[in-house]
């Protein structure tokens, strides 16, 4: 019995000892964590040493990083995340296709309220809308819904600030809960975080913003929006200022800075790291603590230094000479450096993490811009030393096409939105990133035409296409006596002997019908009579009896040989995106009459070629009316087309004006001046085409640099009906002109390709009494450029592709 009792006791102090060691254990660890739970954040510790550990903030800094008033960063981030209550919106869910189907892609306006105030900036983007093709004044016809009520400015504090406006939107019939619906926002919160809280529910609405978080933005749905100032033109804008095109990029700075720094708040962590990397040689980078009313209560031991050297820089000049521009976020992750960095050339370095950048759904920003990181700052300056000049060059060029084609202007920024959500309706016809990142851009590329880019006539290298060998001529007739006048039957035959005519469509714009086809006269090409209207814009519709790439465009009283017609369309096969023509004109600003005119009279420059002789492109009339199948009873005639196409263009200045009866000059070449990539196989050191003088004695006006590679040498088959013959340039006139057969009808030799001055020359030669004697036109150069007025009895064609030549 006692042994009994002696195993029990030992039994249950063994299983007493394994609960207290085993279970006791948990339970004090359990305890701990729950009142860890309860107890308050702890402030920094107060270090005994200060000495042994040095700090690199000031004392304020890190108490109120210890403020438990302050939210984390897991609160601020479902901050964020709580104003959008549809965070799962795509296309497929919130948006109603439907309304698209019938009518297209049509954009409604609210009607605006008298006693509601616009601001600057959302005046221009409800101006800019209205004035677009997709505007509808019916919002039935509707696809996209803009309001009226100004959303722009979310800041509780600023003066611009709408309020109450849930109650408004909410009493519109048309919200319907915010589907199909697009909001434009540029500054959102305020003071001290400045979350992203518009402090209404935009619901199931298109969100188009600047500072666009990438936690908060809806991919698919959303777009990111640049920021843009209240001045910010709204229409055109100005060019980029790209003055350097060369290879390496020479610019006295290498990397630059200048801004306020904020002393507190968010957004103050990467500015107040910003003179780390301040080498006062080609790194410049300033900072100011001069930002708001109350920063001398703030400002740290670097502020009068700071301040100091802020004002021994000039932030236009450093903008302009310098090859980077540091961009960091400001308050919100955007800023207004980044449209200032693009337009000056200088290259974004971009330190705002979590940004979604602007229209990065379509544009590629690893071309334009370098995306650092914020918590990398000492890294940036080795960064960019180690990018090639070749590349730097081409980061500089992408920044001029990007600014031009989408960011110069508010109307190009609200179109490239509209753009973007016009592509996700029919994800099949939608432009590709490379339209969107080539020039001439998304704007001009539109899928209404083809969705192929080999058929647009600015890609037809890049896919080693070419435009068709025929052409279409398509003349407009005003004979008032109902019969075929004179100078229109004597065109058509004329037309009609060219080797590369297809048809002749003759445009009948009088009130009596067109006569018979007896009345015709006979011609190797067919001839179509189409009954038209007495508009000018008709010219340029995209008749269905047009099949090919190129049309010629003449009035009934141009007069023109067979030879010209050739010579011109050759031309044009060489530059398919250019308008070729002949009577010229330049437009200038009458200050007096407070209005655009444009003058016959002989200048340095040509800014214009008018259509009643002139090549140019289908794409241009089917962009306008909606494709290249339209017919005069589908559609309206194209409203983006006046009388005078512009586009880039070869001009040939005439005698008298060829729609007067005068004939036509020389042909004459007119660089593009749009500031893209390089074109064709310019050499990289070529800079901008220098205009050229339209008479002897004429000086040639200064060239302005611009960053465009100018055409070079199409290969010679493509003007196999002509001799060729690639000179050194002071042989220019003298002597016979010596052509090898290996450049004839092949490829040009390494040595021509290598040459500083090489020009493409094409001329009739009759060896006549002991001498060569015949016209010869200058139709391209390859060089640094190319300019004059030759001493061959005739004006030359110039083509510019850089600075003036050294020969006179």
């Amino acid at each position: 019995m006692q042994t009994r009792k002696k195993y029990i006791f030992l039994t249950f102090l063994a299983s007493w000892l394994l609960l207290f060691f085993f279970g006791g254990d948990q339970l004090r660890r359990f305890a701990f964590f729950s009142r860890r739970k309860v107890e308050a954040r702890r402030n920094w510790p107060h270090w005994t040493d200060r000495s042994l550990l040095k700090s690199f903030a000031d004392p304020e800094e890190l108490l109120s990083d210890g403020d438990p008033s302050l939210p984390s960063p897991r609160e601020r981030q479902a901050a964020r995340l709580s104003v959008y209550k549809n965070s799962r919106c795509r296309m497929e869910t919130c948006f109603d296709f439907s309304r698209c189907e019938k009518h297209g892609f049509k954009v409604f306006t609210y009607p605006r309220e008298r006693d509601q105030p616009l601001s600057e900036s959302y005046s221009k983007i409800l101006t800019s809308i209205e004035r677009s093709r997709y505007y509808t004044p019916n919002p039935e016809e509707a696809c996209l819904f803009i309001l009226s009520i100004d959303t722009l400015d979310r800041d509780h504090l600023s003066g611009q600030y709408v309020r109450n406006v849930d109650e408004k939107i909410r009493s519109f019939p048309l919200w319907n809960g915010g589907r199909n619906h697009l909001i434009f926002n540029l500054y959102s919160g305020t003071w001290p975080n400045y979350t992203e809280d518009l402090g209404f529910d935009i619901g199931q609405a298109i969100l188009a913003k600047a500072s666009f978080y990438t936690e908060s933005f809806r991919p698919g749905f959303d777009i990111s929006i640049p920021l843009f100032s209240k001045d910010h033109p709204q229409r055109g804008g100005e060019k980029g200022w790209l003055y350097q095109d060369s290879i390496p990029p020479k610019k006295k700075y290498l990397l630059v800075f200048k801004g306020k720094r904020y002393l507190t708040g968010i957004g103050s962590g990467t500015r107040n790291a910003l003179h780390h990397i301040h080498n006062g040689k080609d790194i410049i980078s300033l900072t100011t603590c001069k930002h708001g009313k109350d920063w001398e209560k703030h400002k740290d031991t670097r502020c009068d230094k700071d301040n100091v050297d802020y004002e021994k820089f000039d932030y236009q000049e450093l903008l302009h000479n310098s090859t980077f521009c540091i961009v960091p976020r400001g308050r919100r992750l955007g800023s207004f450096r980044f449209l200032e960095a693009l337009q000056a050339a200088c290259i974004p370095v971009l330190l705002s993490n979590g940004w979604e950048l602007p229209f990065a759904e379509a544009i590629d920003w690893g071309k334009a811009a370098v995306v650092g990181n914020e918590r990398l700052l000492l890294q940036i300056p080795s960064a960019v030393r180690c990018i090639h000049p070749e590349r730097v060059l081409a980061f500089q060029q992408q920044t001029q096409f990007l600014w031009d084609a989408y960011f110069s202007s508010v109307d190009k920024i609200v179109h490239t939105t509209l753009e973007i959500i016009k592509d996700r309706l029919l994800p099949h016809r939608s432009r590709s990133r490379f339209l969107w990142n080539t020039l001439p851009g998304g704007l001009l590329a539109l899928p209404d035409f083809s969705t192929h880019p080999g058929d647009f006539p600015f890609y037809y290298l890049q896919h080693g296409s070419s435009p068709s060998e025929k052409f279409t001529a398509f003349i407009r007739a005003v004979s008032p006596g109902g019969a075929p006048s004179q100078p229109l039957l004597r065109l058509i035959q004329a037309v009609s002997r060219s080797q590369y005519c297809a048809q002749i469509v003759v445009l009948w714009s009088c009130e009596k019908p067109p006569p018979p086809s007896e009345k015709w006269p006979q011609s190797t090409v067919p001839v179509t009579i189409i009954q038209g209207r007495e508009k000018l814009s008709d010219r340029f519709f995209p008749y269905a009896a047009i099949q090919t790439d190129a049309v010629l465009s003449l009035d009934e009283h141009t007069s023109l040989s067979t030879s010209e017609v050739d010579f011109a369309f050759v031309v044009w096969r060489s530059f398919p995106e250019r308008i070729v023509g002949f009577p010229t004109r330049s437009h200038f600003w009458d200050p007096e009459q407070r209005r655009w005119g444009y003058t016959s009279k002989w200048t340095n420059e040509l800014s214009i070629v008018l259509t009643a002789a002139a090549f140019y492109h289908r794409y241009p009339a089917g962009e306008g009316a909606g494709g290249p199948g339209g017919s005069a009873t589908s559609c309206p005639p194209p409203r983006s087309l006046p009388q005078v196409l512009s586009q880039p263009f070869h001009g040939i200045p005439a005698g008298g004006a060829a729609g007067a009866g005068g004939r036509p000059g020389r042909l004459r070449g007119h660089p593009d001046e749009r500031p893209r990539g390089r074109r064709h196989q310019a050499a990289p050191h070529q800079g901008h085409p220098a205009k050229a003088a339209q008479g002897d004695g004429v000086p040639a006006a200064a060239p302005r640099p611009r960053p465009l590679q100018g055409p070079g040498l199409r290969p010679a088959q493509e003007i196999s009906t002509f001799g060729e013959t690639l000179r050194a340039a002071g042989d220019l006139g003298q002597g016979r002109p010596q052509v090898p057969r290996s450049w004839v009808h092949g490829a040009l030799p390494e040595q021509a390709v290598a040459a500083d001055w090489v020009l493409l020359v094409i001329g009739f030669y009759q060896y006549n009494k002991g001498g060569w004697r015949g016209r010869v036109w200058l139709v391209g150069c390859w060089g640094a450029g190319c300019a004059r007025r030759g001493a061959l009895g005739a004006p030359v064609v110039w083509c510019t592709m850089g600075t003036r030549p050294p020969w006179r």
